[in-house]
């Protein structure tokens, strides 16, 4: 009883630490600007660069595809793969990185949700979604060099947002950063 009671006690002077630690950045950042154009997609916040590592979030098979050109639930699931993976590298890419140098990843799948889809359930389930296992790992494996594959962890979940099957998140190790807008030099002699 004693040692919940400790548990209880830490766990909320954690909790109470790390929401007024916490607030003044919360309150501070501001809201992002909303796209301007149609087809302009907000810039994903999850993404960014840190030390030399490059963290992704939610690259799924929609993503750096115009509105026109998303797929549905009900595409195949082997194009939900090739799309995620091309987006995923496009990503990588853009950070200053290769497939290559990407340290770990988490897959999330899922089987597709829509009306006149009927859900397995029991064995046919656990079926439906080993095939989606052992789909992916044979697109997976030609995005990566022989033995350069990073470690992976892969999982089912019920549902991904934004019409897609696939749903990755990971770090790759920066080895060429962008460049930075550097502030423009005024002309010698002034």
């Amino acid at each position: 009883m004693q040692t919940n009671s400790r548990r209880t006690f830490f766990g909320k002077l954690a909790a109470m630490t790390a929401a007024m630690v916490g607030a003044p950045k919360l309150l501070s950042q501001q809201p992002a600007a909303a796209p301007s154009g149609p087809e302009e997609r907000p810039r994903r916040m999850g993404n960014h660069i840190h030390n030399g590592i490059y963290y992704f979030s939610g690259t799924g098979s929609n993503d750096g595809y115009s509105k026109e050109d998303h797929i549905l639930v009900t595409d195949p699931f082997e194009k939900h793969v090739t799309r995620t993976m091309d987006a995923l590298k496009r990503s990588v890419e853009r950070a200053g990185s290769t497939m290559d140098n990407i340290l770990h990843l988490q897959v999330f799948l899922c089987l597709p949700l829509a009306d006149g889809i009927p859900m397995p359930t029991g064995k046919a389930r656990f079926d439906a979604h080993k095939a989606q296992y052992d789909a992916l790992n044979k697109i997976y494996g030609t995005y990566f060099s022989p033995g350069k594959a990073p470690s992976r962890a892969c999982m089912a979940l019920e549902w991904i947002p934004g019409d897609s099957l696939i749903e990755i998140v990971g770090s790759a190790l920066v080895v060429n950063p962008p460049a930075t807008s550097a502030p423009a030099k005024p002309p010698a002699g002034i």
